[in-house]
Formats: C-alpha cells, sequence, structure tokens
C-alpha cells in the first residue's frame, strides 16, 4: 500500500515527472466534454418512462476520438442520487482511478461534479460508457466511444461511406428504482418487456444509405440480461473488428452479440432500393423479444413490409460455432504500426490458472449470485482508496480462493491479488443452465478457448494458440467453459464482473488486484487532485499537485 504523503525532494521528484508526463502526453490532442446528467421523459417501448438522459440524450452523445487522445469529460450529477460511469473497453492504463465503478471511484452526490481525465492509451476500435452504479443501466445513460486509429496507421479495409452506431439491448417498463427494489428484496429481476435499438423501439430508428456504398456498423449490447442476434433484411455483413482486434474478414448473415460485447461490419448497400429491416432478437429465451429498425436507401419509397427476417433462438452449437470462427487479422496493424500477430501470445506459458466459477445461492434467505462461493458486497470505501491511505479492515485478498469454493456460499469483498507483468489463465466455469457474459476492466485478453463440460488441464489441447481475437468481454455458455490468457501489465485495481447486471449487483463480481512494489509512475499514476473521498476515506488529502 502506499502513503499520500512525501519530503521536500519526493515533491521536487513528483512535480518533475507530472510535467515530463504533461509533456508526453503534449503531442495528443485533448477533447473537452461537458455532461449534465438528468432524468427525462423517454418512450422506448411506447410508454412514458424517466430516462437517465445526457446533456438531453437517449442514449448519451457519441465519443468520437483517435488512439492515445485525451478525453476530458466533466460529469454534473443533476440527479437525486449518487452516480458514476464507467467506460466499457476503455483500459486506463496505469489509471485505474478512473475507471468508474465502485471498487475504485467514490460516486458523483446529487448536484456535484467530477471530471474524468482518460486517454485511449494505444487502442482502437468499438467501446460504450455506461452507469455503474445500482441499475442505473436499466435507465439508460450510456452512449457509444468510438476510437479511430491513427492516420499515418493503415486499416485493414478502404474508409466506409458512413459509421454508424447501434446500440442495442433487452429493456424494462419498470423504472429502475422498482427493479431495483425488486431484487433487494430477495426476488429474480422479471423477464424483460423489449429489447430497443437506439433507445427506440419497433422501426424507430432508421439508418439511411446509398445504393452501391459500403458503411461500417458497430454494434454494442448495452442491455442488463440478454444477447441478441443481429441482421440486416438481405444483406451480408462483413466483420472487421471485435472491442479493439482487427478480424479475419469472414462475412455472416446474422451475428449473435452477448451482453456488454462490441462488434464492427461492414454492410455494402447492394440491394435494390427499398426499405429493408434491421433485426436484434434475444437468444437463449423461451419467449423471443425482437426489436427493428429500418436500413433507409436514399431516394426510395418502398417501406418495409410483412415479417422481419427470423434467426436463432436457442441453438447454443450454432453460437459456439459462430464464436469460434472469429479470428484475429495476424498481417493487420492495430493501434500501432506492427502487425497484431507480432505479439506470440501462445508462446508464453502462463505462471498462474486462476479459476472462476459462478453459482446462483440464497444467502439468508435472498438471492444472492456468487464468484468461487463468495457474494461480492461493496464496502463503505473504495478498494483503490483504502490501498492509498492505508486503510485497513476494508478487504482482505484472501478473502476468495483461486479455485471454486463447494462450500456454502458466503458475503465478502473479494478481491484476488496478482503480480504486475505476471501472465496468466482464467478459466471461467459455467455449471449453470444460462449464457453468462464476463467483463474483465482494464485489459484486453486472449480468448483461447471455450467448450462444454468442466475444464481440466487436458483442455489446454483443444486451445487456439495463433490467432484468437483479443477482446474485454467473453461469453460461457450454458454448462461449459471459457479460458483466457492475459498479460498483467496494467498495475491497478480492476473489475471483473457479470455483465449480467442484476447478477453483478448482486455479488458475482470481484476485483483483481494488479501489484508491484515500485512507486514510479512510469508504473502507475497518481491518484487524481479532484478524486472524491468518501467512507473512511474521508478527511484524508489527494496530493498538493
Amino acid at each position: 500500500m502506499r502513503g499520500a504523503h512525501g519530503g521536500a525532494c519526493s515533491l521536487l521528484a513528483a512535480l518533475s515527472l507530472l510535467l515530463a508526463l504533461h509533456s508526453a502526453n503534449a503531442d495528443n490532442p485533448y477533447r473537452y466534454y461537458t455532461w449534465k446528467i438528468t432524468y427525462g421523459d423517454i418512450y422506448p417501448l411506447g410508454v412514458k418512462q424517466q430516462g437517465i438522459l445526457i446533456n438531453g440524450q437517449f442514449p448519451g452523445p457519441t465519443i468520437d476520438c483517435v488512439t492515445n487522445d485525451n478525453l476530458i469529460i466533466s460529469v454534473y450529477n443533476y440527479l437525486n442520487e449518487p452516480f458514476l460511469l464507467s467506460w466499457n473497453g476503455l483500459q486506463q492504463r496505469r489509471n485505474s482511478w478512473q475507471d468508474g465503478v465502485s471498487g475504485t471511484n467514490c460516486p458523483i452526490m446529487p448536484r456535484r461534479n467530477f471530471t474524468y481525465a482518460l486517454q485511449a492509451k494505444d487502442q482502437i476500435g468499438t467501446y460504450f460508457y455506461f452507469p455503474s452504479l445500482g441499475l442505473h443501466k436499466a435507465a439508460g445513460g450510456y452512449g457509444s466511444i468510438k476510437v479511430y486509429s491513427r492516420p499515418q496507421i493503415p486499416v485493414p479495409f478502404p474508409p466506409p461511406a458512413g459509421d454508424y452506431v447501434v446500440l442495442a439491448g433487452d429493456w424494462f417498463k419498470r423504472s429502475q428504482r422498482q427493479l431495483r427494489y425488486f431484487v433487494d428484496g430477495g426476488h429474480n429481476l422479471p423477464f424483460p418487456d423489449g429489447l430497443i435499438i437506439n433507445g427506440r423501439g419497433w422501426n424507430g430508428y432508421t439508418f439511411t444509405v446509398e445504393q452501391g456504398k459500403t458503411y461500417r456498423f458497430r454494434i454494442s449490447n448495452v442491455g442488463t440480461a440478454t444477447s441478441f442476434n443481429f441482421r440486416i433484411q438481405g444483406h451480408l455483413m462483413k466483420l472487421i473488428e471485435v472491442e479493439g482486434s482487427h478480424t479475419v474478414q469472414n462475412t455472416y448473415a446474422s451475428l449473435d452479440v452477448h451482453l456488454g460485447q462490441s462488434y464492427s461490419v461492414l454492410v455494402t448497400a447492394n440491394q435494390p432500393p427499398k426499405d429493408y429491416y434491421v433485426v436484434a432478437s434475444s437468444r437463449f429465451t423461451s419467449k423471443v423479444l425482437t426489436a427493428t429498425a429500418v436500413l433507409h436507401y436514399r431516394n426510395s419509397f418502398t417501406k418495409v413490409y410483412g415479417r422481419p427476417p427470423g434467426g436463432p433462438t436457442t441453438e447454443v452449437e450454432w453460437s459456439l460455432n459462430q464464436a469460434r470462427s472469429i479470428r484475429r487479422n495476424l498481417t493487420a496493424s492495430g493501434p500501432r504500426p506492427n502487425p497484431q500477430g507480432s505479439y506470440h501470445y501462445g508462446l508464453v506459458k502462463p505462471v498462474r490458472t486462476i479459476i472462476l466459477a459462478n453459482s446462483a445461492p440464497v444467502i439468508n434467505g435472498k438471492q444472492r449470485y456468487a464468484v468461487n462461493g463468495v457474494s461480492y458486497i461493496s464496502p463503505d470505501t473504495p478498494l483503490k482508496l483504502a490501498d492509498y491511505f492505508n486503510i485497513g479492515g476494508v478487504y482482505s485478498t484472501g478473502s476468495i480462493s483461486d479455485r471454486p469454493n463447494w462450500g456454502n456460499a458466503y458475503l465478502a469483498t473479494s478481491v484476488i491479488q496478482a503480480n504486475y507483468r505476471a501472465y496468466v489463465e482464467i478459466v471461467f466455469q459455467n455449471w449453470e443452465k444460462t449464457v453468462q457474459s464476463w467483463h474483465m476492466d482494464g485489459y484486453s485478453f486472449f480468448v483461447v478457448g471455450m467448450d462444454g463440460g468442466q475444464w481440466t488441464e487436458a483442455s489446454r489441447s483443444r486451445y487456439n494458440l495463433r490467432d484468437t481475437v483479443a477482446r474485454c468481454t467473453t461469453q460461457v455458455y450454458p454448462s461449459s467453459w471459457t479460458a483466457i490468457y492475459v498479460s498483467l501489465d496494467n498495475v491497478g485495481m480492476w473489475n471483473i464482473r457479470s455483465e449480467d447486471w442484476a447478477r453483478q449487483y448482486l455479488g458475482q463480481q470481484l476485483y483483481l488486484k494488479v501489484h508491484t512494489s515500485s512507486t514510479s509512475y512510469r508504473d502507475e499514476l497518481p491518484i487524481p487532485k479532484n478524486a472524491l473521498l468518501c467512507g473512511r476515506a474521508k478527511g484524508h488529502r489527494t496530493r498538493p499537485l
């Protein structure tokens, strides 16, 4: 743990390094945003609801930026409750202070503001931001993040004629307060009332295209509980990017998108000019929910009609085979000029294996969710602040095991500690009958394998150690496992969580503390001067600069 104060020499050293860091970032543009968070009337399923708006918009504004851009986002909370935003997929290199989850940040209280200082460091691709506290995500407050390659870095496809965002997911007619009351009472969430695309229901949104031109569609599942299948009537989709990885450009008629995941596809307007359905339909649900938008050819007058094209529903094998077909483009440049395949992830032997098994225990008479038998509870003080100010009793790194615990589940603030620069294998084991979706903040990991049944060491013989994609969110099919490799090269306190938001809220999450004894700012940036302090961190000082 790191103390908050130092002597005059260390202060001068810190000043020199801060000036150096500022100089290092000076060549990278700064983009400034001011966001006002309010409640407002929205009608996503035709019924008036109170949604979370950003500058009066739902969904919120799109962030358009370039690799290494600095994003200064000042958030003013005009809700009557605490609020935080998190940045799904932005890695916050050396800077978990900006991650925007309860383990790293104090909430922005009503009538207060906080300014995030982010950098899209060494990243490209498609991501999104969302409200991370409670069940705010079920009320909106989310938006897209597009990170473009720098002009001098070649991209493995021609510039598209347009770049469209598709923020799709399940939706409830009940308010987020009602939903929270429901799950706080020990109940599962009700079945969603529908799906929406860009904040709207049936045929509520239109994408306009011109005959013969090719367009990029960035698809993100921003829902709370449901995977969906995405397709465009009469058109094929060429996959080009998955959460920052350029892919082998396979063509798909439809694409499964699990909770928290993002994909980019190219679509060529090569059909007779008229309107076509854009469809998202729920996957692995007893009742199929469907939302539609419209692909409109400019100057055409034929509206969509009839039933939208159907898609897969409960077929797990279909989805698994599609997931295995998604491969990394080894010759394309990523955020830097070197090819994505120049890092041979499959030739590095992991030094540690962590197996994380989800479960749905009842604890103290209430429905909870757990990882390795531990159902996470948030402490009164963010874990990151407890570390910085040497505040004891907030958490213990021995509160959760590296392996599943088959005993009685219990409540705890679960943190696993790992060494900086360790190369780790993590296996997500799912014995439940529902698809799981796991996200890891701070990192992009290699999805080396997924299959049915119990993972064993022999399962490694089926790993893809050549060209799997690197991403930040992966699915785990029912009664199945998914294995990832990750290089822990980002010091900080990082959330590993279920993207099923009720499960996350009721305990299916933990934190990974990536630790180094070094106090160098080259390894981790200092606490922000404007860091919000709460719980047992109140009364402390951040830093003088």
